[in-house]
């Protein structure tokens, strides 16, 4: 899915939306009306969005230490599955049981 289908997706309904100045945007204005894009200073990037760059930081760090040899065929799969535990990190010992209910309500 391109970045542009995933807009016209997930931000019909938006009338703004800001990102950095990235060429990748370049389309968006074809799909919502305003666009503000805003360069963020080196200096400033972990300031903004702490979060995002935290959980990239990871993510690479993850992959490099677990998996050595990563072939781009499956990075996406790589980054599936630490998404997938990343947003699990805080279950615990519980994270059988909900795997299981979920499982069994899963239709």
């Amino acid at each position: 899915m391109t970045l542009s289908e995933q807009v016209k997706t997930f931000a019909g309904s938006v009338t703004t939306i800001g990102t950095d100045d990235s060429t990748w945007y370049v389309d968006l204005k074809d799909f919502v009306p305003s666009h503000n894009a805003q360069v963020i200073p080196k200096e400033k990037v972990g300031e903004i969005l702490p979060w995002i760059h935290i959980a990239i930081s990871n993510s690479k760090r993850h992959i490099l230490n677990t998996f050595h040899h990563v072939k781009s065929k499956f990075l996406q799969k790589y980054l599936d599955k630490f998404c997938y535990q990343f947003d699990r990190r805080y279950f615990g010992e519980t994270l059988f049981n909900r795997l299981l209910v979920d499982r069994v309500n899963y239709k």
